[in-house]
């Protein structure tokens, strides 16, 4: 049975004392491993609120070294680390954040090879990659393993999120049946955007693992921080989708729920 110590129920008062929360929410984060894929000005301050929140493990994905145009978003790197391996990076600030929280540190992208593993390995994913190559493997593997994942993108001024529970809501591919170009170093951003996204996947997650409220189920939250607009809007299955459809090679009926 997972107990709180003296430091953690000092640490996480704050938020215990939230309505629906308590001492059993926090013992529901800290049972819980979160994958993070693509480590970046989103899915790295994403994974910074979920370390702060309690989460007891994190498992963080992305290949690549920081470059300095990383530097106006990645709020867990530092200049002097330009050049180098981004994800260590993430880890060491993390835990310097947190020492009570677990943190494995891969550098490598999602691949066709090690996404069944890292998936299998996580009570859920947030998947934040910079390209839809990447998104497609872990939904898949995520409606293949029946994990639930919070889906959340930007681009510019404009974002969105929802979460994902295999054969209950629509998948990724559901909602975007046709991948738009995604060209990784050509994309327009603005940090406080990406934190912004940040910051509401970081509570999806934290929602869908305590269930102290209700996440985005069914329902596409789409953002325009030019305007600052914010719009859900109701999504559906599709029946003949080639990931999580009738057809699919997995199949779930409406029934079947997931624990986190």
């Amino acid at each position: 049975m997972i107990n709180l110590t003296p430091t953690e129920l000092e640490r996480y008062s704050r938020q215990m004392m939230l309505p629906n929360f308590g001492e059993a929410a926090q013992k529901r984060l800290k049972s819980a491993t979160v994958l993070v894929t693509g480590v970046g000005g989103l899915g790295g301050t994403a994974a910074l609120y979920l370390a702060v929140a309690g989460v007891g493990r994190l498992i963080l994905v992305r290949g690549g070294d920081l470059r300095m145009d990383d530097m106006n978003r990645q709020v867990l790197m530092t200049d002097d680390w330009v050049g180098k391996p981004r994800v260590f990076k993430a880890k060491e600030t993390l835990e310097g954040i947190n020492p009570n929280v677990q943190i494995e540190a891969i550098h490598d992208y999602i691949t066709p090879e090690n996404v069944d593993s890292l998936v299998q390995s996580a009570d859920m994913a947030l998947d934040c990659a910079h390209n839809f190559a990447e998104r497609n493997l872990l939904n898949e593997a995520c409606v293949r393993w029946r994990k639930p994942m919070v889906e959340a993108a930007m681009d510019g001024m404009e974002a969105y999120l929802t979460t994902i529970i295999p054969g209950v809501t629509p998948c990724l591919s559901c909602l975007f049946p046709e991948k738009p170009d995604w060209d990784r170093r050509g994309f327009s951003v603005l940090g406080a955007v990406s934190g912004t996204l940040a910051c509401l996947t970081a509570l999806e997650a934290i929602k869908l693992i305590t269930g102290f409220s209700q996440p985005l189920l069914s329902e596409l939250l789409t953002i325009d921080l030019q305007r600052m607009e914010f719009a859900k809007r109701r999504s559906q299955r599709d029946r003949n989708c080639p990931v999580c459809g009738n057809t699919a090679p997995w199949r779930y009926s409406q029934s079947q729920s997931i624990s986190v």
